[in-house]
């Protein structure tokens, strides 16, 4: 059962019904940046981006399907307590049980990179044989960053604590120390820089297991996405992206997430109106 008082009610994004024990799918907003390293602001991103929906249709003309005939909830933003890495991530957990004892599918909206790591933890409990596909610029595979081990550059480290061997895909990669990439050689699968060729090429592969989606806003190149932390040049198009949400529909999406949108640093909105518009096209493959 959700719990309320976890919760700061927002305006909801899109075409958000109002009946939770309908919905398929829960939206939730994680207002956090505390381990953030470079520019800071992706606690404004939740809002931001539900704020932008209002501009979007309802329907895509990608898949050919309008979201007033999905059933989706949203929660609204944490409520979390400033400053307090861990008690935060204990609290992101809880609202992922919840969701996920409601057998509804967890879309949670950044907020840090770090947010994705006590939901793939919580969604792994329940999906013994989950895998992650991970749309970052970076690897976040380090075991420790200025001497933390939860962080949003070791987020996908110990995320793969939680998961099967060999079940780490990650896309557009082209940031790291040499450390991350030799791991992702020894556990996991990396397609360097390239988004739609990589997915592509191990689409039959991961098809068949539950997944869940993180997608970091900076798997983007700046021009289309410079409202976020950590900008890194030589990143993807929006349309390769959406080149590939038809193949989406055919997966077994059982959580996903979109981290890293930073308001602050993109008073054009279309990074926000990007990472709205993903969302939008995820909603209608999972509900």
């Amino acid at each position: 059962m959700l719990q309320k008082e976890l919760y700061l009610k927002t305006s909801g994004f899109l075409r958000a019904k109002e009946d939770y024990e309908k919905s398929k799918a829960v939206i939730v907003g994680v207002p956090m940046d505390f381990t953030v390293s470079f520019r800071p602001g992706t606690r404004m991103g939740p809002r931001k981006i539900r704020e932008v929906s209002y501009g979007l249709e309802d329907y895509s003309p990608y898949l050919d399907e309008s979201l007033n005939n999905k059933n989706y909830f949203d929660a609204g933003d944490l409520d979390l307590p400033f400053g307090n890495v861990e008690k935060s991530l204990k609290i992101i957990e809880k609202s992922a049980e919840n969701i996920l004892e409601d057998n509804k599918i967890p879309v949670f909206l950044g907020g840090e990179h770090l947010i994705s790591f006590p939901l793939i933890k919580k969604v792994a409990e329940k999906y013994p044989e989950l895998a992650v596909l991970h749309f970052d610029a970076h690897a976040d595979l380090r075991d420790e960053f200025f001497g933390e081990k939860f962080s949003h550059a070791t987020v996908l480290r110990r995320a793969c604590e939680h998961l099967k061997d060999k079940r780490l895909y990650q896309f557009g990669i082209r940031s790291g120390i040499k450390e991350e990439f030799e791991y992702i050689k020894q556990h996991g699968f990396l397609s360097f820089a390239e988004v739609k060729e990589g997915f592509m090429n191990k689409f039959d592969e991961f098809k068949n297991y539950p997944l869940y989606i993180t997608l970091d806003i900076d798997v983007f190149d700046p021009s289309y996405a410079p409202g976020t932390g950590t900008p890194e040049p030589g990143g993807c198009t929006s349309k390769d992206f959406f080149d590939l949400i038809p193949y989406f529909k055919k997966l077994n999406i059982v959580g996903f997430d979109i981290v890293e949108v930073s308001p602050i640093n993109d008073l054009s909105e279309r990074t926000s109106l990007l990472a709205a518009k993903i969302l939008r096209e995820v909603l209608l493959c999972i509900c």
